[in-house]
């Protein structure tokens, strides 16, 4: 059984009000699609992550659903315009359930 993907986010410390900031995140995945065979013959089960989300202060900013032809690891670059400080909330969720997330912060001056 392999461990849990770690997200790896990027997102600015601090940015002035109104300014529009870049988002940039990673996920370790192996997002296996179910269509390859072990060395048995056997089909290898889906497991990809199918839905990712960000929120800023409980407000979405960005959502999208993946499909089975998205490669390993995930990579998303995005940018949202902050008006306040506040957290982002990034969820990732995963074809058996689990749901693996990240907050990042960031101050508005």
């Amino acid at each position: 059984m392999s461990a849990a993907p770690k997200p790896r986010v990027k997102i600015p410390k601090k940015a002035k009000a109104g300014e529009v900031v870049v988002l940039k995140t990673l996920i370790s995945h192996e997002m296996e699609s179910g269509q390859r065979k072990d060395k048995d013959g056997k089909p290898i089960p889906r497991k990809i992550i199918n839905k990712f989300s960000c929120e800023f202060n409980g407000q979405p900013v960005f959502s999208c659903d993946i499909d089975p032809a998205i490669s390993a690891n995930p990579y998303f670059e995005f940018s949202a315009k902050v008006n306040e400080s506040g957290t982002f909330k990034l969820t990732w969720v995963d074809d058996d359930g689990s749901v693996y997330t990240d907050e990042q912060k960031i101050e508005v001056a």
